[in-house]
């Protein structure tokens, strides 16, 4: 339980989130490329020169669940550059009050990784951020820099 969660509520239904969630490249704002809206698809995120990760679509259940496991990783600002790989990163949603809770969560994405405080900082804008925005409006944030 010491992976880096967090969770928000959004004023839309789980088929839109799970749609906007499956846009990595309108939220998760960088370099994305190829596809992550089919289970077995691949794609990269890129940061400048910082953050190069590549991403499998592990699950895609509408409406409901959406994981990536992360097979390559290189975050340049760390002596561990590597550490992603072999993580999880895991979309859940649920109904909730009219709109759908969304929990977010990078498995193993813990408080003694070396990079946890720049990237669960990374995610909250993202995530907490970014996303969350692109579905109430349509729009994403820009890169984080």
């Amino acid at each position: 339980m010491n992976d880096y969660r967090t969770q928000f509520v959004v004023a839309a239904e789980p088929a839109k989130v799970f749609d906007a969630i499956n846009k990595a490249r309108d939220w998760w704002t960088g370099d994305v490329e190829g596809a992550s809206d089919a289970v077995g698809a691949e794609f990269t995120y890129r940061n400048r020169d910082l953050h190069f990760s590549r991403q499998r679509v592990a699950e895609l259940a509408p409406g409901a669940r959406v994981a990536w496991d992360v097979t390559e990783a290189r975050l340049t600002f760390v002596q561990r550059q590597d550490g992603w790989a072999g993580t999880r990163i895991l979309f859940e949603l649920a109904p909730k009050d009219g709109g759908t809770e969304v929990r977010f969560a990078h498995l193993g994405l813990t408080p003694d990784c070396e990079c946890y405080k720049a990237c669960s900082g990374g995610w909250a804008y993202y995530v907490d951020g970014s996303l969350k925005q692109f579905i109430e409006t349509g729009r994403g944030y820009p890169p984080l820099s």
